[in-house]
């Protein structure tokens, strides 16, 4: 699903990550570990094309297709979602037309057909079920008010209806109590069409994956065991 072959990276020419090689199976539950600024949250976001930070060499390949090159929008379109650790705040953008715009630009990406309201309403209700989130919150500005697990939640809802090939989630346990941490842990065990990459600190919350490999990272570099 995923190759990363001699990836270096950097931020205002401050080098950040060196010669990164890693391979992640279709499939898998593959959990990315390290220290606090040994580099983690600095790849995650390089694979979703956050373009602060700068590819000095190496390539990406997702799904066969190299997206080196190609911007966060597009690798989000062609299936790459991330779940950030810190999510932006957006005043003015209900969560429902926010939902709404997103899953219209994946459905028409995907297939070349327009969504309509009856099939993204019918969606977003089932999803909206799975989850237990309250209707009150669809009307809600994105993110504006909400707590730290409510924030999770907005994810996994977010997760849940684009339904991606692969989900990189960047400490998805942090800030969420314990029942929102078994609720993450179980979408991500019952979403078998998605490959995932996570970041977690956690051991217990770990321990409720079902880990297929683990990556750990020391100082911008791959720690070979």
């Amino acid at each position: 699903m995923l190759e990363i072959k001699n990836l270096c990276v950097s931020m205002d020419k401050k080098p950040l990550l060196k010669n990164i090689n890693m391979v992640v199976q279709d499939g898998a539950r593959h959990r990315l570990a390290g220290h606090n600024g040994s580099g983690k949250s600095t790849l995650v976001n390089t694979i979703a094309g956050d373009a602060i930070y700068h590819i000095d060499s190496g390539k990406i390949i997702f799904n066969g297709v190299d997206i080196t090159n190609e911007n966060a929008t597009t690798r989000a379109l062609m299936g790459i979602f991330i779940g950030a650790q810190n999510v932006p705040e957006i005043p003015g953008l209900t969560l429902l037309s926010f939902l709404k715009h997103s899953m219209i630009a994946h459905t028409h990406f995907n297939t070349g057909k327009d969504l309509s309201m009856g099939e993204f309403l019918e969606k977003l209700e089932s999803a909206r079920e799975q989850l237990d989130i309250p209707k009150e919150w669809l009307n809600r500005y994105v993110n504006v008010g909400f707590s730290g697990g409510e924030r999770k939640r907005v994810m996994l809802l977010r997760l849940v209806l684009t339904n991606p090939k692969f989900a990189i989630l960047d400490e998805p346990d942090s800030g969420a109590d314990a029942d929102v941490q078994k609720q993450i842990a179980s979408i991500i065990n019952e979403m078998k069409d998605t490959t995932f990459l996570f970041i977690s600190h956690q051991d217990t919350f770990s321990s409720s994956i079902n880990i297929t490999q683990t990556t750990t990272l020391d100082n911008g570099e791959i720690v070979i065991e």
